[in-house]
C-alpha cells in the first residue's frame, strides 16, 4: 500500500509518514484479462503476444481487485504532500505484453508506476525487494510462494460481484483461524473434532495464538488507522470467525495482548458469512476455506489464503 500528513487532525508522526504502505498486483486480478487468458492457454504464448499487441490499445475492463485498488491509492488524498500507499504493479507477463496493461493503468486514472514484467516468471521473488504489505494475484502458485516467503499474500477468486460499492471507506474483512492467526486451533478441529477444538481454546484461553499470514498486513493496517481519528479513518476492519462463545475469549484476548484493533468482530458459531459480507459492505475478505471464498464472490472481491491445515497439498 502508500503516504502524506492529513489535511486535517491529526497529523501523523515523523515516523509514521517517512514509511510507505505497498500492495502488490497481478495484471489479471487488477484487469478482466480472461479472454486473453484463455488465448494463452489453448493457443500458447506467441498467440497470446499477438493478441495483446493487436489489441493494446483496447483498453482493459475493471478486474477483481479493480475496487479495492482504487479505494487505497485514494486514501493518499488524505494526505497534504506525500503519498502514503502505493501500488505496485507484478505481472507474469513481458514488457511487450504488458504494454497494454500501463496503458489501461493510465486510461483508468490509477496512480501506479512501478511495476515487473517477468516474461513468463513468478514475480513473487520481487514482494520482499519491494517491501511488499500485501501481494494479491490470480495465480495460486505465485500466492503460495510468497506466503513462504513471509509475505501476506492472497489469490483472488473470480465472481460476479452483485453489489455495488457507494463509500469511498475502506473495508476490509478477516477469517481468524489459519489467516490472522496460525492453523495451530485448526488442526485440533480438523484431527480431533468440535469437542475437543472448545476444550483446547478454553484451556487455553490466557495463551495467545501464534500469528497466520495476513497478520503483518492487519499490522500495517492498523498503522495507518491510528494516524486518524476513528470518525475521519478511511479504513474499517472486520473479523469474520466460524468461532463462537465460548472460543471467543481467546481470539479477544490475542489481538489485545498484539495491539491491534478490530472494528467489527462477528462471531458467527458457523453460519454462511456472504451475507454478513454483505452488509459490512467490505472491499475484500480472506479466507483459508475455498468454499466459503467461493460462496461469497458472488457478492463481493474475495481472496483465498492457500495456507494451513485446510490447504495442504496431497
Amino acid at each position: 500500500m502508500i503516504r502524506r500528513p492529513p489535511r486535517s487532525t491529526p497529523k501523523p508522526s515523523s515516523a509514521a509518514s517517512d514509511v510507505y504502505k505497498r500492495q502488490g498486483i497481478s495484471s489479471r486480478a487488477l484487469f478482466d484479462l480472461d479472454e486473453s487468458h484463455k488465448i494463452f492457454e489453448r493457443d500458447g504464448v506467441d498467440a497470446y503476444r499477438e493478441y495483446q499487441i493487436l489489441n493494446e490499445e483496447k483498453i482493459l475492463n475493471p478486474g477483481n481487485a479493480f475496487g479495492l485498488v482504487k479505494k487505497i491509492l485514494e486514501i493518499n488524498n488524505l494526505y497534504k504532500s506525500k503519498d502514503r500507499v502505493e501500488v505496485i504493479l507484478l505481472s507474469r507477463n513481458s514488457a511487450d505484453t504488458g504494454l497494454r496493461v500501463f496503458n489501461s493503468i493510465e486510461a483508468h486514472n490509477l496512480d501506479i508506476s512501478r511495476a515487473v514484467f517477468c516474461g513468463g516468471e513468478s514475480p513473487h521473488k520481487y514482494v520482499k525487494d519491494f517491501n511488499i504489505d500485501l501481494f494479491l494475484s490470480s495465480s495460486n502458485e505465485d500466492v503460495r510462494m510468497a506466503i513462504e516467503s513471509n509475505v501476506a499474500s492472497a489469490t483472488i477468486i473470480s465472481g460476479k460481484s452483485n453489489f455495488k460499492q457507494d463509500s469511498h471507506l475502506l473495508k476490509i474483512a478477516f477469517d481468524g483461524d489459519a489467516v490472522i492467526f496460525s492453523d495451530e486451533s485448526e488442526k485440533i478441529y480438523h484431527e480431533k473434532g468440535i469437542s475437543a477444538f472448545i476444550k483446547n481454546e478454553t484451556k487455553g484461553e490466557r495463551i495467545s495464538l501464534e500469528p497466520g499470514p495476513m497478520k503483518p498486513f492487519l499490522m500495517e493496517l492498523n498503522r495507518l488507522q491510528r494516524e486518524f481519528t476513528l470518525d475521519e479513518c478511511p479504513i474499517r476492519t472486520a473479523l469474520v470467525t466460524a468461532r463462537s462463545a465460548p472460543t471467543h475469549k481467546r481470539v479477544i484476548k490475542t489481538l489485545r495482548e498484539w495491539g491491534v484493533r478490530i472494528d467489527e468482530s462477528l462471531f458467527l458459531g458457523g453460519m454462511s458469512k456472504e451475507d454478513f459480507l454483505k452488509s459490512f459492505q467490505a472491499d475484500i475478505f480472506f479466507d483459508d476455506q475455498l468454499k466459503n471464498i467461493q460462496d461469497a464472490s458472488g457478492k463481493i472481491t474475495s481472496a483465498h489464503v492457500p495456507y494451513g491445515v485446510k490447504n495442504e497439498v496431497k
